[in-house]
């Protein structure tokens, strides 16, 4: 018997403007960053810090974050894409087998957190002039908000898929665009005789003659909002610290605690997470994402513990 909150996920990318398409993962992105900013603002705010220097912290962000997102999925989990096809590394379209617009997919947020890392410690020291890690502190609690809607952006993509389970699991979802092979844009088209691959899906999920093809797409975990879910724990979390608490004198406490909670969070979603490649081989103990994930968190630990040796005595 299928539970009632089980259901088929088969949502159209965007919004059809005529002369160009909203798609709804970017708007997410766009919502990412715009709260992130609002956020930041009142900490500069009440930091003393000017709107110059946000601005400038603002724009560091976007560009660390895409480009160390997408360097950080190729680099982790499809290097060999440096040889078959380098310009889908830093263009959002492929060359190989042909020409095809793909956006920027395949986006790795340990990369991102590397990238933003290293963003930060050259923003202390040459723009804002304060300690790396009390910026890092402030930096983390836009970051952790961010990360929810792009968890939310990943699930209306039908990206980052769960691993396969039952339709009597409560959260199971049928990702009817999330399937390789049969179920992709082209095998789908010729399957429906539709020209319009979203026509195509929507015949699939709601015609009886495409019954089959439907019946046969497995229910999976929706892993993106496990992420999104626990996701809002951890900002409220470094929220609270930072504003709410003394947490902000000790330097480098908030960022270790964001460290632990979001990669832990990171590292247990992964056990209901299809693997998505990457250096783990065949039948590993751990996901990529995983290992990734442990260095966080050991770091994270330290600057938890140590974190009272920097206690501003001002």
């Amino acid at each position: 018997m299928t539970h009632a909150l089980s259901f088929v996920w088969n949502p159209h990318e965007g919004i059809d403007l005529g002369f160009f398409l909203l798609r709804y993962y970017s708007l997410m992105w766009v919502v990412a960053f715009g709260l992130g900013w609002y956020v930041m603002k009142n900490i500069f705010v009440r930091e003393g810090e000017s709107m110059e220097k946000l601005d400038k912290l603002f724009i560091y962000t976007i560009v660390a974050t895409m480009i160390g997102a997408r360097l950080g999925h190729v680099i982790f989990y499809q290097p060999e894409l440096f040889k078959e096809d380098f310009l889908n590394v830093f263009l959002p379209f492929r060359t190989t087998p042909k020409f095809e617009f793909t956006g920027f997919a395949g986006l790795a947020s340990h990369g991102a957190a590397i990238a933003i890392i290293l963003v930060i410690f050259y923003y202390s020291k040459k723009i804002i002039k304060r300690p790396v890690l009390w910026m890092l502190d402030r930096i983390v609690v836009p970051v952790t908000l961010g990360g929810i809607f792009i968890r939310i952006g990943n699930f209306i993509n039908s990206e980052i898929l769960g691993r396969e389970t039952t339709a009597d699991v409560p959260t199971a979802v049928k990702f009817i665009r999330g399937e390789d092979g049969e179920l992709g844009r082209r095998a789908i088209m010729e399957v429906t005789q539709q020209t319009d691959y979203n026509k195509a899906y929507d015949l699939v999920q709601h015609d009886p003659r495409y019954a089959d093809i439907l019946n046969a797409i497995p229910y999976r975990h929706p892993a993106q909002l496990y992420e999104a879910f626990c996701y809002i724990f951890v900002f409220a979390i470094v929220y609270y610290m930072y504003w709410k608490t003394d947490s902000r004198k000790q330097h480098g406490l908030i960022f270790g605690v964001f460290l632990v909670l979001l990669w832990t969070v990171r590292f247990v979603v992964e056990f209901v997470k299809e693997s998505q490649g990457g250096f783990e081989g065949e039948n590993p103990i751990l996901l990529t994402g995983q290992w990734l994930s442990i260095p966080f968190i050991l770091v994270g630990l330290y600057l938890i513990f140590t974190s009272k040796k920097r206690t501003e005595t001002l």
